[in-house]
């Protein structure tokens, strides 16, 4: 499959500079990258990984926008901007997919190629391609890893919490923690999940409630980004013996890790922006179709034995882009890519390939 759409990449090449009539200086076709909840961290890898991405094929103009936690009316209004001033394509990363399905739908039907990233797209939408984790396979991984601490014959409660209850992704992510704790730990009573916010101050204020009225827990598992990090922080500020988890690239996570006071899986943001910003590059400055369906992109257990690795991936963006850049390729071949059916993007299997029962 590398092959052929090598040979396709070569073709539309040709076909785009010989054809091309010569336009103002500095004219390019031009791609956007709109995200929600700009100021958090998984956020920023997204945003970052799509610039990269674009950059990767050059010659295409490329803007990133963001809004403030939780706010979709701001997201709705710059959508209806970009889908004017970005014909050549446009990524959406949003917490609300369905309160934006409408508008997807009319930046679709206008001819603009929209791309779904992290959050699948919601049915109505007409996106017909969503670029993102297996998130119920994620919370296997936290889950495997948070067992791997306690005896399989422990008895006790394990609370669970979501940052954003009723977003998709992390319904399915805190769907795969209750599903392998319980079969992994089956005389353990798994609580929630309980709404632990988005905003990083009253995550932190929500677990620490959390904590208090449930001292005898064995562990407490968040499904976002501040979730751990703000955990890892209250289990050592309290002396806790019980096992805190989460979904981060935050730096104070991973020192958390070093230091053994917390378990980690990566969604891999920055991996998914730059999956997007590279097809949509493609496609804009070439020609090239979209992928249909579901791009599977690969989450990461970060551990003691990798976690010195990661962090030095996490230094600078040119490092990121060159840890990524071999996968990026397969996946954007489709030598690597797992191209699922998009409806499988919601259903709560390890299998993206499975369809809901």
């Amino acid at each position: 499959m590398r092959w052929f759409r090598l040979i396709g990449l070569l073709a539309a090449a040709a076909a785009y500079v010989t054809l091309q009539a010569p336009g103002p200086a500095g004219a390019q076709p031009a791609v956007a990258f709109l995200a929600a909840d700009s100021g958090l961290g998984y956020t920023q890898e997204m945003t970052s990984g799509f610039g990269a991405g674009v950059e990767r094929v050059g010659g295409v103009w490329h803007d990133e926008s963001g809004t403030e936690v939780g706010d979709t009316a701001q997201q709705f209004r710059t959508l209806q901007d970009l889908r004017r001033t970005h014909p050549g394509g446009l990524s959406v990363f949003t917490q609300s997919p369905e309160l934006l399905a409408d508008a997807l739908a009319q930046t679709v039907e206008s001819g603009t190629p929209v791309v779904a990233v992290d959050s699948a797209p919601a049915v109505g939408s007409e996106v017909p391609l969503y670029v993102g984790a297996n998130n119920y396979l994620l919370g296997t991984m936290l889950a495997g890893l948070a067992a791997a601490r306690l005896p399989a014959s422990t008895q006790g409660d394990v609370v669970l919490g979501t940052s954003v209850p009723g977003s998709g992704g992390l319904d399915l992510r805190v769907a795969g923690l209750r599903d392998e704790l319980r079969r992994r730990l089956p005389q353990v009573r798994v609580l929630g999940p309980f709404d632990t916010k988005q905003d990083p101050a009253a995550n932190r204020d929500a677990w620490r409630v959390l904590v208090e009225a449930n001292p005898r827990a064995l562990a407490f598992l968040g499904s976002g980004d501040a979730d751990a990090y703000n955990l890892a922080e209250i289990r050592v500020r309290t002396h806790g013996l019980w096992v805190a988890g989460g979904f981060s690239l935050d730096r104070r996570a991973l020192f958390a890790v070093r230091s053994g006071s917390l378990v980690l899986v990566s969604p891999e943001p920055y991996l998914q922006g730059m999956v997007a910003g590279m097809l949509e590059a493609e496609h804009a400055k070439y020609g090239l179709p979209l992928p249909r369906g579901w791009l599977v992109t690969p989450g990461l257990p970060i551990t003691a034995a990798n976690v010195d690795e990661i962090m030095v991936r996490e230094e600078s963006l040119g490092n990121r882009t060159r840890w990524f850049r071999l996968t990026v390729d397969a996946i954007v071949t489709g030598s690597g890519a797992d191209l699922s059916p998009l409806d499988a993007a919601g259903c709560p299997s390890v299998d993206s390939q499975a369809g809901c029962e």
